[in-house]
């Protein structure tokens, strides 16, 4: 039997969870934004306490590891690495968007295509497009949204969009087959739920070498306001 601590906080949601094999054990989440490096630690410790689990008891952890927040990346993936080499157990690394639409995949009653999209800047998201068979039809990419985003493929069929990113397209996706879901957040539990199945088949990752899939190097931009000297 595995018991797996998860942790998500590629956007302004912390979560983090504790399952044993595909049950549930625990999950704490806070919707807080830049919550995740002080409330981090801490929701780990409460979790691990109300479930009445050490730290030594655990098989692997697994984190989100991207799309999402540069910052929210960095946080969540030092920390499993530190909880890895500390206790001496392997990491798994699940992919954000995939998480989402796993979470979404048991009230897909109407079996339509899931497309998770995160927010990027502008008109951009991030986004992955899968069948109802949970079947990757697009893989995750940067997509700028227009009026002529996801023609063909809502012409084939309906297709349901969720995440923070879809909250900006709903208005420029104009198709009788687009469906908006609003207020679907990342969350540990789904993180949990795939890290189950790569714990299976072994699937972990190399502890000095894996890093956050940010998708688009991060861009350091210059102030506005420069000291004069």
């Amino acid at each position: 039997m595995s018991l797996i601590l998860s942790i998500e906080t590629t956007t302004k949601t912390c979560s983090v969870a504790l399952h044993q094999d595909k049950t549930l054990l625990g999950l704490q989440e806070v919707h807080l934004d830049k919550s995740h490096s002080s409330l981090l630690h801490l929701m780990i410790d409460n979790l691990l306490t109300y479930c009445e689990i050490e730290r030594d008891q655990l098989d692997a952890v697994a984190v989100s590891v991207g799309p999402g927040s540069y910052t929210g990346l960095r946080i969540g993936v030092s920390t499993v690495k530190g909880i890895s080499y500390a206790l001496g157990i392997p990491v798994i690394t699940i992919n954000t968007l995939k998480a989402m639409a796993r979470g979404m995949q048991d009230s897909n009653l109407a079996e339509n295509w899931l497309c998770p999209m995160l927010d990027a800047r502008r008109m951009e998201v991030y986004c992955l497009l899968q069948n109802e068979m949970g079947e990757i039809i697009h893989p995750t990419q940067p997509v700028v949204i227009d009026q002529d985003s996801f023609a063909s493929e809502l012409e084939q069929h309906p297709i349901t969009f969720f995440g923070n990113g879809s909250d900006k397209c709903h208005t420029v996706i104009n198709h009788s087959q687009a469906y908006f879901v609003p207020d679907i957040t990342p969350s540990a539990r789904w993180i949990g739920e795939l890290a189950q199945e790569k714990f299976k088949q072994k699937e972990f990752e190399d502890l000095a070498y894996f890093t956050p899939f940010y998708l688009k190097e991060y861009r350091a931009t210059q102030p506005n306001n420069k000291l004069l000297r």
